[in-house]
């Protein structure tokens, strides 16, 4: 089977995620699509759900794509619109949009996609930043998570911001998630069309430089920057990334970067959502910013890195300025 693209679209309560998902399904390049609610009736789109015995609601939609509820067993639902497709002469989807409720965390739903790894899917995490609440949505754990764990995040709301709140969304955007690509314009059908096609993500260098210079300290979200000097044994930092992850757990949101490691010619991308790990993997990049993690956490910081075992020899810096305060600098 064809590889396609499984994209899990977040955002908090009111953020406009549904919007941005209505807004891409009438366009004809999202014909290839297959969509997963979370309840049936959630979405107005054209056509019913139709519940069938035994299995998830499905229904055709009039541009082509399959859209079903999710039922208590992902891998079932997936199959289920796999077979949809098939038996009404279409091809594999392009792209299968999974759009989460409000106050999901994406890491879990990541785990849940395990079963699916024969797939081959290409998954990415898109979520919506809805910059007229701004800062004050990531008050809510279950905000702060989507905004961290995406790989890219859509600015939404723009029509019902001030000039004020708009123009600070980029800046908010890396404060949270220096390692996200950012949708932020205007026009909704580019925005809409660049958020599903997982081609948005920031270049790890560049994300970095932007956070540093322009980044909005959240005050319960903490981005840290690791650096390394020198390449490290892989088992002793996956003994320290797993104990990372045990020390904060709910509170660990992502972790991000390029690290060397001794036998390797090439640098090992490492990355997490929550505490769920993708398998680490060489990439052929030169890592010109050197062997580093973005460790992105609420309520915690340098302190709680600082104590983890074994002791590696990471230089912690916080990235970003405190919100509303363009002079402060980092602890």
């Amino acid at each position: 089977m064809t590889a396609f693209d499984f994209i899990v679209l977040t955002g908090f309560l009111g953020s406009g995620k549904t919007t941005l998902l209505r807004e891409f399904l009438a366009l004809p390049e999202a014909a290839d699509s297959g969509v997963i609610v979370n309840e049936v009736g959630q979405i107005d789109l054209d056509g019913a759900i139709i519940a069938e015995d035994g299995g998830s609601p499905v229904a055709l939609l009039s541009n082509g794509c399959v859209c079903c509820s999710l039922g208590s067993d992902l891998e079932r639902t997936v199959a289920n619109m796999l077979m949809r497709r098939r038996d009404a002469g279409l091809p594999p989807p392009g792209r299968i949009i999974l759009e989460t409720s409000g106050l999901a965390k994406p890491g879990p739903i990541l785990r849940s996609l395990a079963p699916l790894a024969p797939l081959g899917m290409r998954v990415g995490v898109v979520a919506t930043l809805d910059c007229a609440r701004g800062a004050a949505l990531g008050q809510f754990e279950e905000a702060a998570a989507q905004w961290a764990g995406a790989q890219t995040l859509v600015v939404t709301k723009r029509d019902l911001a001030t000039v004020a709140q708009v123009q600070d969304a980029p800046r908010l955007a890396a404060g949270i998630n220096p390692t996200a690509g950012l949708i932020d314009t205007d026009d909704r059908r580019a925005a809409a069309l660049a958020a599903f096609s997982l081609r948005a993500a920031a270049s790890l260098a560049g994300s970095l430089r932007r956070a540093e210079a322009v980044g909005l300290r959240h005050p319960r979200i903490s981005v840290v920057l690791a650096k390394l000097d020198a390449a490290v044994a892989w088992d002793a930092l996956a003994e320290w990334l797993d104990n990372l992850a045990g020390l904060c757990g709910e509170r660990m949101l992502r972790v991000k970067g390029l690290v060397q490691v001794t036998g390797s010619q090439r640098p090992l991308l490492v990355q997490s959502v929550g505490t769920t790990f993708s398998a680490p993997r060489p990439l052929t990049v030169r890592a010109d910013s050197g062997s580093f993690l973005v460790v992105i956490l609420r309520d915690a910081g340098i302190a709680e890195l600082s104590a983890i075992v074994p002791v590696l020899p990471f230089r912690f810096a916080l990235l970003g300025r405190d919100v509303g305060d363009q002079a402060a600098t980092d602890p």
